[in-house]
């Protein structure tokens, strides 16, 4: 049935096979409101994309884009599992995630100066629980924009790649992500890569390229079928302006800087290289407001000229400096602060710096410092994670990443942290995860922190350092230590020209990215990764599209740039410390079979909480049998030895200690094990000939006795002859 449009439009759609699922793009069904809506269908995941363009453009110095990926419950069939919230609310942790995986290749595709507000929401409406929805999201997001009208020069989609049996797969179950030794997720333009993130188990650097060729061949399916969705709708183009300095106002100022700024006059070391910076801009404000302000006295002239040009000249010396930046670069080989494009900035770590704390560690680089801290504690202490993907998840390894603005040497508020440091904050989780002993080896729960103490970029590598340096100073039993780097690119290509795989030569890799070089390049890599592979992997362009080609060349200089920095921390501390902290809780682990774990447990927890009283040791016990027992040594020996003799079962021969539980003529039942009773015949109890078992025995009187028998029904024959009694 065709569905009413108040607009009086009709719904169109297209839809093509894509990895053995329908891939369908419709319009006009629903979002009768908004700039633009598709709605996508991927097997039974069905999001919504939704554009919403403001009317004017915005006065602020930056483009006003929002990209939010929105969880629902219903959409996996849920109710959330909390208690006292039902209805969603604040993102979580995955949701905001997502909403940056999807903003990072969509965000360059617009052109700089662009001032419209554009708001964009993906809506999961419901979820096929045999993949994740992300990608199909992210071609939600592209397409609506593709038919907003707007400058947007798409469109993208995104493939999440798995590894499985040496061959890669796309849009993989929950088992097969399991088995997988790859999660990656490659945004694609026009057979171009425009954003890379990666969790890996040590992968060679040579399957991470690979990869990134098969989904470029991958994505051109729903690349072509966004194209036929809007050669269908035809959206009418809006118009708009660009907030850009004028070319006359950048001609001056180009004109007036390209003095000051030759033979390399404001390189140095960041600090020094800033203040120039200020004091050449105040210097230039200060000689344009005489000459460019309006007004018969000077005093009216640099008011007209603060109050009507200054942002503008400013915004253009900003630009000048940049452009200067990639010159040195291209040109020269040069860095702004001198270094070589291969060079990493000096290098200074610090382990065991806190005293109370289980573990830390202090990482500099440049002019980016990071202070990491780890608190080991029980696995009951492990965060349980409840979303629209996952239902009583366990988030066992946890890092938190802190960067206020004092760290940039600005003003600013305190408070919950934003998507800029959640994203960070897993990126370095992710580094590390790879790398962490099981929970059978090492039964922890452990919290990650690193505090920003200085930036000046790759804050997020520095937090992977210092964060691999404090766990191997708490004790954790690494499987292999970490590092991590940024890499950074400038290809030198007209503008607007596209760049193709024939660019590699002017294609400049920059190891150990600063500020400068980010704000002023086209790419932003981040890698981490040991000896044997990579771990994480994270990066953006700030072009419309980056071949493989070239991304390969800064790949292979990344690991040059990973193992010097390792060199670096083993030089600090070698390996993970022999003992865990003495500050941290002591913790034993031991599995036992899941038809144990109600005897341990006890009827309504009476068992297992009567442990916790009389020992004083904590005890958790998970589905699989994984029993944790923390406390003092001697209260998890007592907590120990209580849950193995609940779980013990019966051997013939050995000699156990119980306690006279029913004497009866022919013998006494005697408990030789927590809840197991033997009988002991009366002619096994002594030597002697005896006429009543009251002779030797009484109710509650404790004995050794032996097992020596066990028939077909289960009963147990136990003897005390021989056997010494105290």
């Amino acid at each position: 049935m065709e569905i009413i449009n108040p607009k009086g439009l009709k719904t169109m759609s297209v839809e093509t096979d894509w990895f053995g699922r329908k891939l369908k793009l419709e319009v006009n069904r629903v979002g009768f409101r908004t700039t633009s809506s598709v709605l996508v269908s991927y097997g039974d995941t069905v999001v919504l994309g939704s554009v919403v363009v403001g009317k004017k453009p915005v006065e602020q110095d930056f483009f006003p884009l929002s990209i939010d990926y929105e969880e629902k419950f219903y959409a996996a069939g849920k109710i959330s599992g909390s208690k006292f919230i039902k209805r969603e609310g604040k993102p979580s942790d995955n949701a905001v995630l997502v909403g940056r995986l999807i903003d990072r290749p969509i965000r360059p595709l617009f052109p700089k100066g662009y001032r419209q507000e554009v708001q964009v929401v993906a809506t999961v409406l419901s979820m096929d629980p045999g993949f994740r929805p992300d990608c199909v999201a992210m071609i939600a997001a592209s397409s609506a924009l593709l038919n907003a009208g707007i400058p947007f020069d798409g469109p993208v989609a995104g493939v999440r790649i798995g590894r499985v049996n040496g061959e890669f797969k796309a849009f993989l179950s929950k088992e097969e992500r399991e088995a997988s030794d790859l999660d990656l997720v490659v945004a694609c333009r026009e057979g171009k890569v425009m954003m890379v993130e990666a969790g890996a188990k040590e992968v060679p650097e040579e399957i991470i390229i690979e990869a990134m060729r098969w989904a470029c061949e991958q994505t051109k399916v729903a690349l072509d079928l966004q194209k036929k969705l809007r050669e269908l709708v035809k959206p009418a183009e809006q118009e708009y302006e660009l907030k850009l300095p004028e070319e006359s106002i950048q001609e001056k100022v180009d004109a007036w800087t390209a003095p000051k700024f030759a033979g390399g006059k404001i390189r140095g070391n960041v600090l020094e290289r800033q203040q120039i910076c200020d004091e050449l801009m105040a210097e230039m404000d200060a000689e344009f407001a005489l000459e460019f302000g309006e007004g018969e006295t000077d005093e009216e002239k640099i008011a007209d000229y603060e109050a009507n040009y200054k942002k503008e000249y400013d915004e253009a010396f900003e630009l000048a400096v940049h452009h200067e930046v990639r010159r040195g670069i291209v040109e020269e080989g040069v860095r702004p602060d001198g270094r070589k494009l291969t060079e990493v900035r000096p290098l200074s770590s610090q382990v065991g710096i806190l005293p109370r704390t289980h573990g830390s560690s202090l990482f500099t680089r440049g002019l980016t410092q990071a202070m990491n801290i780890v608190t080991l504690a029980p696995l009951s202490f492990a965060q349980i994670v409840d979303t629209m993907e996952v239902t009583d998840g366990k988030r066992r390894y946890m890092h938190f990443y802190n960067a206020p603005s004092y760290t940039v040497g600005e003003c600013g508020r305190l408070g919950s942290p934003g998507r800029r440091e959640i994203g960070h904050g897993y990126l370095a989780e992710r580094a590390l995860s790879a790398v962490l002993p099981s929970e059978e080896e090492f039964p922890y729960a452990i919290r990650s922190v690193t505090e920003i103490m200085s930036q000046n970029g790759s804050t997020s590598m520095a937090a992977t350092c210092s964060s691999c340096l404090a766990l191997m100073d708490a004790g954790v039993p690494l499987k292999a230590p970490v590092s991590g780097v940024a890499m950074g690119l400038m290809i030198d290509v007209p503008k607007g020209t596209e760049i193709s795989a024939d660019d590699v030569d002017k294609a400049y890799v920059l190891t150990d990215l600063m500020d400068a070089e980010d704000f002023a390049g086209d790419m932003d890599f981040k890698v981490t990764g040991t000896t044997k592979g990579i771990t994480a992997l994270q990066m953006d362009m700030k072009v419309h599209g980056i071949p493989v080609e070239i991304l390969e060349k800064a790949i292979k200089q990344s690991h040059d740039g990973r193992m010097f920095i390792l060199e670096h921390m083993l030089s600090v501390l070698d390996g993970p410390r022999a003992e865990i902290s003495k500050l941290a809780p002591r913790v034993e682990s031991f599995v036992v079979k899941q038809d144990k774990i109600g005897a341990i447990i006890g009827k309504g927890g009476e068992m297992i909480n009567k442990i916790t009283a009389e020992t004083g040791a904590t005890v958790d016990i998970d589905d699989d049998g994984l029993v944790t027992v923390a406390g003092r040594n001697d209260a998890i020996a007592k907590a120990v030895e209580w849950i193995k003799s609940l779980i013990e079962e019966p051997e013939v021969g050995k000699i156990y200690t119980g306690k006279v539980v029913t004497i009866k003529d022919f013998g006494a039942f005697v408990e030789f094990m927590p809840g197991i009773d033997g009988m002991v015949h009366i002619s096994q109890i002594c030597d002697k000939r005896l006429k009543t078992v009251d002779e030797k025995l009484s109710l509650g009187q404790t004995v050794k006795v032996k097992l020596v028998a066990i028939d077909d029904k289960g009963k147990f024959s136990l003897t005390m002859k021989g056997i010494p009694q105290e």
